[in-house]
């Protein structure tokens, strides 16, 4: 029997060590609702510290933030009535070149900040699609907006802001780079993207979600998580 319950006591801790290593994020800040669906459909409701794993499709609530950090120190603030999928994400601390973190944003919007995957190694390993463009980055803070008949002061197409660093927009119509400061928009899958001279009108953050963190680690953006 003692040696029944060990090798049960061994087996769990291997389980819970598989699970932990599974994980590619933790929710770390929530207000409001979250939910994931599952690579099997099965669909539950998140809490503050809940795991975030490859194939999983987060959804936010009206009202509702979240705060998703990766194991590479990375953060995404999901917006309220979005939709966030978690393509594929590979991290291992002493293989940059394994590194790979795919993302789409189905609806919505969110904000970013991107950890090592995207700093190191290849710099085509992270990748965020979006209806009309896909998004490669090199290290950067950045803002995007996606309005599908859904946004109350925006025209339809993907809004874009960077706030530190450099991105790159491509889709069948061409590509452009942003830099820190700059507002861009997509139109659709076919129209190349376009910088644009000003704030379109971002809705500002939460003031709960301050302090995302900036490349140094720092919150760049201003109080309330404003875009400007």
């Amino acid at each position: 029997m003692l040696k029944t319950l060990r090798l049960l006591a061994v087996l769990f801790t291997a389980w819970l060590s598989l699970e932990a290593y599974g994980a590619a994020a933790i929710v770390t800040n929530l207000s409001g609702t979250l939910y994931v669906q599952k690579p099997d459909g099965t669909t539950k409701i998140l809490s503050q510290k809940s795991e975030v794993d490859v194939g999983d499709v987060l959804s936010t609530e009206k009202d509702s933030y979240a705060r998703i950090k990766f194991t590479d120190g990375g953060e995404v603030i999901i917006s309220p009535k979005s939709r966030l999928k978690v393509d594929d994400y590979r991290f291992e601390e002493n293989s940059p070149d394994k590194d790979n973190f795919v993302f789409s944003l189905i609806k919505g919007g969110l904000r970013t900040i991107t950890g090592l995957v995207g700093k190191r190694g290849n710099r085509d390993a992270y990748r965020l699609n979006t209806p009309v463009a896909t998004i490669g980055i090199r290290g950067t803070h950045f803002r995007l907006l996606m309005c599908q008949n859904d946004c109350e002061k925006l025209i339809n197409g993907l809004h874009i802001n960077v706030i530190s660093g450099t991105i790159n927009a491509r889709n069948q119509g061409g590509d452009k780079d942003f830099t820190s400061g700059q507002y861009g928009y997509v139109k659709d899958e076919n129209t190349a993207p376009e910088l644009v001279p000003d704030d379109p009108g971002f809705p500002p953050f939460e003031s709960t979600f301050d302090g995302i963190g900036g490349e140094s680690g720092e919150d760049t953006s201003g109080p309330g998580c404003y875009v400007k």
